[in-house]
């Protein structure tokens, strides 16, 4: 019963996050491509038209930033500063967002909470993915599930940061936006993704970690011992076969002695 318990706890954990991959992929990719979901992908929509050198509307993604509809991306860049949605031109931002970082685009604050975030992000997938490879294993050993809920737990610690760290970034922005009287919105997609990423993650880590708990019948205290005197029905059969015939035996020769000297 322990065995087919870790089995069938190793086989779910490992679709569990192969599932988050994928979801942290939909995040990752977004912008790269304009089909569903990646053209429905991206952290924040506002309204950008009447700031000097920005799109009229600006959708900010993993790497980019993108026009309606995730068309017109920019260059690709890691952890690129917020501001390079006006790069060239700032005077209309909002004032909480702009600062002397990324070009003068972007404030210390977003400019750090974005760029700790998304090094968090790849921290995350990075060790998701090798657990992946130890839970392959997860189903048929105790040591792999342990090891696997190790690497997931891990992954999960560095993917709460950066899921925490672009939530509050964006819902700020988003709030910066609306205090200068233009649409923002968050991206549901994203946001979506990557919580639910986190939501697989977390039972994943449960169930390897409940799998490392689950006994093979044979180290199981109530199951039958197979070593010593009494390790099997058969040597128990033929002990109690001796026995018999031995008393047998002993009482033959008793009733023998009692003849001659009777």
């Amino acid at each position: 019963m322990g065995a087919a318990a870790r089995g069938s706890m190793g086989i779910v954990s490992l679709i569990l996050i192969a599932v988050s991959i994928l979801f942290m992929f939909f995040v990752i990719l977004s912008g790269v491509s304009h089909r569903t979901p990646f053209d429905k992908t991206y952290f924040l929509k506002a309204d950008t038209s009447k700031i000097p050198g920005a799109r009229s509307i600006s959708q900010w993604t993993y790497f980019y930033v993108c026009g309606e509809g995730n068309n017109n991306c920019g260059s690709p860049v890691p952890a690129l500063p917020v501001g390079y949605a006006w790069l060239g031109g700032s005077a209309e931002a909002p004032h909480g967002l702009v600062g002397s970082h990324g070009k003068h685009t972007t404030s210390f604050h977003y400019y750090y909470l974005w760029r700790f975030g998304w090094v968090f992000y790849l921290l995350a997938l990075l060790t998701i993915v090798l657990a992946f490879f130890t839970a392959i294993v997860a189903p048929c050993s105790r040591l792999a599930s342990g090891i696997s809920g190790v690497l997931v737990l891990n992954a999960l610690f560095w993917f709460t940061l950066a899921a925490s760290m672009m939530t509050a970034q964006f819902v700020q922005m988003r709030n910066e936006f609306h205090h200068n009287g233009l649409m923002a919105k968050l991206g549901s997609y994203a946001f979506g993704f990557t919580w639910a990423a986190w939501a697989c993650m977390f039972i994943a880590a449960i169930l390897l970690f409940t799998g490392v708990g689950q006994k093979s019948p044979r180290n199981d205290p109530r199951s039958p011992q197979t070593d010593g005197p009494h390790r099997g029905g058969f040597f128990r059969r033929g002990v109690g076969k001796r026995s018999t015939r031995g008393s047998f035996i002993d009482n033959e020769s008793q009733r023998r002695v009692k003849d001659e000297y009777a």
